[in-house]
């Protein structure tokens, strides 16, 4: 019996080594214990997010209320007419992307044909994770 339990613990620990090194990948979220999520603090969220060569910025507001996406803002502030419809095609996709979902299922790729926005979206969100992480 003793060396099944040796089993399970070290397989438990490398979950857990696996979960931490494979976090380094994903930038500044909070990494919970293998089979762990993360909790969050209820509150309305600001962060910038930049992404782009010129470079370009979105300002995300995120409400969450236990765990999950409540609401969601973004600014288009482009000044530039095509960047600025990416843009605004990307704002007016996005809550129906994310609100509804729990904040650490969040992840958008390319939405309404704005890799980019979606780029500065994740940079804004990767923050707001760790300071709304409990």
């Amino acid at each position: 019996m003793m060396r099944a339990e040796r089993r399970m613990r070290v397989a438990g620990a490398g979950a857990i080594a696996t979960a931490v090194a494979l976090s380094g990948c994903a930038g500044t979220q909070p990494v919970a214990e293998a089979g762990a999520t993360v909790s969050y603090v209820d509150g309305i969220y600001e962060a910038r997010g930049w992404y782009g060569g010129l470079p370009s910025h979105q300002d995300v507001t995120l409400r969450i209320e236990g765990d999950v996406v409540k609401d969601v803002e973004i600014t288009t502030p482009a000044e530039d007419e095509t960047s600025l419809g990416h843009q605004q095609r990307f704002a007016e996709a996005l809550p129906a992307a994310i609100v509804g979902l729990p904040l650490d299922e969040v992840n958008i790729d390319r939405l309404a044909g704005a890799s980019g926005c979606s780029e500065g979206f994740m940079n804004a969100l990767q923050e707001i994770r760790t300071r709304a992480a409990a």
